[in-house]
């Protein structure tokens, strides 16, 4: 008989998470240290890391290594997964969270907030990927899921810098995939929507960003919640998603789509 929970176990395995201090990072390192791996965070702020790691100790007592890393340099990157072989011993899982922008419209976008844009979402995730992928690629093993977004797939007004660094990141886990299947490494990659945490919220405000309006417009009827990519996220991982790679999934509430009007 199949079992479901085996499936999804993640004991001993090793699993860096960037931008680990919040939102689906955070949700992610508690969702993996819940199912048994030992879970390496990475994100600039201290506290954040903090936090996260106290947490992960009041829910299943684990403790976790934090790594107060900047994804947007490279010397940084490399130090990150080399303390993560020296002190756990292996890396089996990468998850490239770190991401983000500032919206501006297209004219308005200077040259340096481009640049940022395509270091952050899609340079940081290379640089992991490659130093990580050597020990992968060694142990013959390895998942590495990158976080997209929705705007990768469709674009968003406001993001030129932001959308096509998102759908570079979905291509270069497809060629990742491709690449480097032989070794028994799987990339996937998600593509999020409107997910609530702590700084997309505040971005939204900052923006001027109804959320009750980005929820109309979703067919579930509301935003999502950062342990609902999580839970995507840790499919990817695990053997469940065996014989998935080189996909991008979107968790975004649904399609919205035009056509007739709803009575």
């Amino acid at each position: 008989m199949i079992n479901a929970a085996e499936l999804y176990d993640l004991s001993g395995r090793v699993a860096i998470v960037t931008g680990g201090g919040t939102g689906i990072g955070r949700a992610t390192a508690r969702l993996f240290a819940a199912h048994g791996a030992n879970v390496a965070i990475a994100a600039r702020t201290q506290g954040d890391l903090e936090a996260t790691a106290a947490l992960i100790k009041e829910d299943c007592g684990a403790s976790c290594l934090i790594l107060p890393t900047d994804v947007k340099k490279e010397e940084q990157v490399v130090a990150m997964v080399a303390r993560t072989l020296e002190e756990l011993g292996g890396v089996d899982i990468l998850v490239n969270n770190a991401g983000g922008t500032r919206m501006a419209p297209l004219a308005e976008i200077p040259t340096r907030a481009w640049d940022s844009s395509y270091e952050l979402n899609v340079r940081s995730a290379y640089l992991a990927t490659r130093e990580a992928g050597k020990h992968m690629i060694e142990h013959q093993r390895g998942s590495i899921i990158n976080i997209s977004s929705g705007a990768g797939m469709t674009g968003v007004k406001g993001g030129a810098h932001y959308s096509s660094s998102k759908a570079a990141l979905q291509m270069f886990t497809r060629v990742t995939a491709a690449e480097w299947g032989r070794y028994g490494i799987r990339a996937n990659c998600i593509a999020v929507g409107g997910i609530a945490s702590e700084r997309s919220v505040a971005a939204w405000e900052v923006a001027g960003i109804d959320q009750r309006a980005m929820a109309a417009g979703t067919p579930i009827g509301r935003v999502g919640q950062p342990l609902e990519v999580a839970t995507m996220i840790h499919f990817f991982a695990s053997d469940a998603a065996s014989y998935v790679s080189g996909q991008t999934i979107s968790v975004d509430g649904g399609p919205s789509l035009g056509g007739i009007p709803e009575a």
